[in-house]
């Protein structure tokens, strides 16, 4: 009978995570359409491709080195990762492009080896039966997140970058930068989580302060929309070009959120499978700390958190669509580091409180340092997951961080430190591949494409059209 559950449950897992990567999907349509509101005509087909082109370029990275580095570095140094504890794996046996574990149906004797936790009984949550069927959706999940990580700069800078460099910050971003600091951060092994006693279940610092942080970089070097921001300084505001795309867009991301939520637990395991840190018999689900919660806790606090933004975006903003529904996926970044473990009125209104604050640092620095930061992205991914976390030492000072013995407990000292290495882990590298694309002219478009409309490949091309819609025109008339 415990083989019969445990195969049950390997097959209810592998199906679990094949639809949270469908739902999280989701996300990146939402994304397509809410850029693609928010720029305008001319602009519509670059930002598409843009956005859409990052996603093969990560999943081929990811593949042949981001996953790899997930299991190679949760000690911070891939020499110190080889240990007999059974939270390690040896990385170069589960995560290489050319491990039997990373393909269909090649898993066999070759890729059990005892001595670093990957072995035959298929019993084992360890053995490499078991890794045959879930490798393939684990590396998927952590893939959408991945691609949403780079996808979150992708808005901020509409309109202006070249499309190659973004490509290049998105590989770098998505296939290096954020599955590093999920390996310190958002690992049962990871370093922060036993030292610092970090805890970020749902990724406010792991997947949104890192992006903020890359897109903030981004926009620094990159500079703003020619005619943001008038001779004396003060910002134009551009609004959205079709209010109902970025509406159903960010309704889509709202949609997919849901998938990432759920890919950020394990659906069940065993109490015994984790070295007998959790008392009793019952089956249950976990965090991405392996310590125990329930898809109803992340449901409610999901929807008090979102709802509790949405309320509070319509009112500071007084009524502004684009604010109302952005504040909500703000206050679900805002509650997403202590989702797990607080109630939902607490959710409601760190969901509430969040927004606000990332509403008001917007203008500020829009203002100050003529940051032009086209969907706010900065704000409500970075500033609002770098928030999340600090609130989160808060709020949950004291707790387990996780159900092993000798880690440190959730504290506001090592979640502030945790989400300042988030934020700078994005900011710092971006900056300077950005400084770099800079000085070699391939960052920014052209000023005269710009004022033209990306969309146009030349001038030639801009006039022809200009002179047909005239003759057009003149047809009409006649």
């Amino acid at each position: 009978m415990g083989d019969n559950v445990s195969t049950l449950n390997v097959i209810f897992t592998e199906f679990y995570y094949w639809v949270t990567v469908v739902f999280m999907f989701l996300i990146h349509v939402g994304f397509c359409m809410y850029e693609v509101g928010a720029s305008r005509r001319r602009n519509h087909m670059h930002t598409l491709m843009k956005n859409t082109m990052a996603i093969p370029l990560v999943t081929v990275t990811f593949f042949f080195f981001g996953w790899w580095i997930y299991f190679a570095f949760p000690t911070g140094f891939y020499w110190l990762t080889f240990t007999s504890d059974a939270l390690f794996y040896d990385p170069n046996k589960v995560a290489s492009p050319w491990s039997p574990l990373m393909g269909t149906h090649l898993s066999g004797a070759n890729a059990t080896d005892a001595a670093w936790g990957i072995t035959a009984d298929p019993a084992d949550l360890n053995g490499a039966p078991i890794w045959h069927r879930l490798n393939g959706v684990f590396w998927a999940a952590f893939l959408l997140f991945s691609i949403t990580t780079a996808s979150i700069v992708s808005g901020a800078v509409i309109e202006r970058i070249r499309m190659g460099a973004f490509w290049l910050i998105a590989v770098l971003l998505g296939s290096v930068l954020w599955i590093t600091d999920a390996a310190w951060g958002w690992s049962a092994g990871g370093w922060m989580v036993k030292y610092l006693g970090y805890h970020d279940a749902y990724a406010s610092g792991v997947v949104h302060a890192i992006a903020g942080g890359a897109a903030l970089a981004t926009l620094i070097v990159l500079g703003p929309r020619l005619g943001k921001f008038r001779a004396d300084g003060t910002p134009r505001d551009i609004p959205p070009h079709n209010p109902w795309l970025v509406t159903i867009g960010l309704f889509l991301i709202y949609t997919g959120f849901w998938g990432f939520y759920a890919a950020c637990n394990i659906p069940m395991i065993s109490p015994g499978t984790i070295a007998g840190q959790i008392t009793g018999e019952t089956w249950t689900a976990t965090n991405i700390y392996l310590a125990p919660t329930t898809l109803s806790a992340i449901t409610f606090n999901f929807l008090m958190s979102l709802s509790g933004g949405m309320m509070a975006g319509y009112v500071f903003s007084k009524g502004d669509a684009f604010w109302t529904y952005s504040a909500g996926l703000c206050g679900i970044i805002g509650a997403s580091a202590g989702n797990d473990l607080y109630h939902p009125i607490q959710a409601m209104l760190i969901g509430a409180i969040v927004p606000y604050i990332c509403y008001k640092l917007h203008y500020f620095v829009e203002r100050k340092f003529k940051i032009d930061d086209a969907v706010g992205a900065v704000a409500v991914h970075g500033y609002g997951g770098f928030l999340g976390v600090v609130i989160a030492g808060f709020m949950l000072w004291g707790t387990a961080s996780s159900p092993y013995e000798g880690y440190a407990a959730i504290n506001p000292l090592g979640n502030f430190v945790g989400a300042c290495i988030m934020f700078l882990l994005g900011f710092i590298p971006v900056w300077i591949l950005a400084k770099i694309l800079h000085k070699a002219n391939l960052l920014r478009v052209p000023a005269k494409v710009e004022l033209e409309g990306l969309d146009f490949k030349g001038r030639e091309s801009y006039d022809a059209a200009v002179k047909d819609i005239i003759a057009a025109e003149r047809a009409l008339v006649k």
